[in-house]
């Protein structure tokens, strides 16, 4: 966990790859633009989300992700 605590923001990028290499091979579309833009708004739609919760204790930050059960806290 401490590995994602710190390279949480990574996971963005590297699926906008995966899916921009997945979309490569089923769909053969010269489009670059519409290419990227699919794949960008399938990767924020499964990339994790960063709230801020307001607690007794302060403001602390929370990571969700699809794939975790239990939210993250990184204060």
């Amino acid at each position: 966990m401490k590995l994602f605590k710190k390279t949480y923001w990574l996971i963005y990028p590297i699926i906008i790859v995966l899916f921009m290499l997945i979309f490569d091979q089923f769909y053969k579309t010269d489009s670059l633009p519409l290419k990227a833009g699919i794949c960008a708004v399938l990767a924020f739609m499964i990339s994790p989300r960063k709230k801020i919760i307001i607690t007794q204790t302060g403001k602390k930050k929370q990571i969700t992700w699809l794939f975790l059960k239990n939210p993250i806290f990184l204060d």
